[in-house]
């Protein structure tokens, strides 16, 4: 097959890579023209993807896999496009937070010029659900002057993988799809067959492998589902943390206890909830159901905890005033350089609105890349008066006084360390009451 992946992110050039893999001819369009030079010179534009840079080593000089920046170059006679264009949301911190589909629209728009007969369209990228079939249907048709179910086919198939693992998960997980049509979801299935691989799952009834969900609606929702889930889930253990610390209990060995059996999965408490997704993902869903009161309030909840977990390391140490205070971990979670609403910002704003001094500390990132941020930069051995784990980098686990001279408190928001790496410190973690 011919296939065009529109927009090479840290999804989208994997899932061009793994199309070519398995012997078709891909064409990646992307507007960022740096990008798809390294492509072209098959050099890994993004650090942390395990084997990415290896099939690119393999597929670009074989003449497998190759970029552009011009849709006409990629896009007529293909018997697949597979859309994976960032949706933006305009405030998760709002209430009234809307999806952004400027990006989505534009890159639609041009697709639809240049889209002809034969071709399937696949939108990988999390939509509010109705957006296939209310938005992107008539876009394309007006576009081209195609009629969707006729002159090509129209489908949604949510990506449901995580950047660092994205080929290892390519296979784990079931790929969902759902079409405007029978035929339309057919012609998916057979692509999505012919392009990935399944491990074996014996713990899944259906099997693994390509789920036709019947609409494009139904496949929507899913991966809105499946990742509101996880928010009000980590809602509801933040939760409960914040009430263990006041009852001198340890939620950590509470959460345990009750996933000790099958119905309990209580996910864990931590001092923010990051990503392109988890934060997100429930807006919206709130966007099409503004009445789901425990979504919302899972997105409030854990929207607080960085303050909160600033306000945990005040009433230990004291006045934050005038103190040095690091914050590990600028990116969203630990091994990934991605600071997509990661709380690092919140934590820096709520150590700076108490007269801190805030320092931020990451091993994946470079002195003038922090600055960017508007971080002052952080060296292990500096002084300091305190610290705040915000991402849980493997690094950090090895951590001790030494590492952070004059340190007086810890305060651990991954739970990566424990009070015994950190003698003569006052050392708490979000949800134990003490060290």
């Amino acid at each position: 097959m011919k296939i065009a992946v529109i927009a090479l992110g840290k999804i989208g050039l994997p899932l061009a890579v793994q199309f070519a893999d398995k012997g078709h001819e891909v064409v990646g369009v992307d507007v960022n023209a740096e990008l798809v030079d390294l492509v072209n010179r098959a050099i890994e534009p993004f650090p942390g993807e395990a084997h990415l840079q290896e099939k690119l080593t393999e597929l670009v000089p074989a003449g497998r896999l190759r970029a552009t920046t011009d849709y006409a170059d990629a896009v007529p006679g293909a018997d697949a496009v597979v859309l994976v264009v960032p949706l933006f949301v305009t405030d998760t911190a709002d209430d009234e937070a809307r999806p952004d589909f400027g990006w989505m629209d534009a890159a639609t728009e041009e697709l639809s010029r240049h889209l002809t007969a034969g071709s399937l369209v696949s939108y990988e990228t999390t939509l509010p659900v109705g957006t296939t079939r209310n938005r992107w249907k008539p876009m394309l048709e007006k576009g081209s002057g195609l009629v969707e179910g006729a002159d090509f086919h129209l489908v949604f198939s949510p990506e449901r993988v995580l950047t660092g693992r994205v080929f290892a998960d390519l296979r784990k997980y079931p790929k969902l799809i759902g079409g405007l049509s029978a035929a339309g979801a057919e012609r998916a299935r057979e692509f999505y067959e012919a392009v990935l691989d399944f491990d074996d799952r014996p713990d899944l009834a259906r099997g693994n492998g390509v789920w036709d969900l019947g609409s494009a609606e139904a496949s929507e929702l899913a991966k809105l589902a499946e990742t509101t889930y996880r928010d009000v889930n980590i809602g509801l253990a933040n939760q409960f943390a914040r009430f263990a610390a006041t009852a001198g209990i340890d939620v950590y060995q509470v959460i345990e206890a009750s996933n000790s059996q099958p119905y309990s999965h209580i996910h864990q408490p931590g001092i923010a909830v990051g990503g392109h997704c988890i934060p997100v993902y429930p807006r919206l869903y709130l966007w099409n159901d503004p009445e789901a009161t425990v979504v919302r309030a899972a997105r409030e909840a854990n929207a607080g905890m960085p303050d909160y977990t600033i306000g945990l390391l005040e009433g230990v140490h004291g006045e934050l005033s005038g103190q040095r205070v690091v914050v590990l971990g600028a990116a969203y979670r630990g091994g990934v350089k991605e600071t997509a609403f990661s709380g690092v910002f919140a934590t820096v704003a709520a150590l700076r609105d108490r007269g801190a001094t805030a320092l931020v500390h990451d091993p994946m990132y470079t002195d003038d890349e922090l600055r960017a941020f508007g971080f002052e930069p952080y060296h292990l051995g500096e002084k300091v008066d305190a610290a705040v784990v915000q991402a849980n980098h493997a690094e950090y686990a090895a951590l001790g006084p030494d590492d952070l001279p004059g340190i007086a408190t810890f305060v651990d928001g991954r739970r990566i360390s424990s009070a015994d790496a950190w003698p003569g410190v006052a050392y708490r973690a979000i949800g134990k009451a003490s060290a």
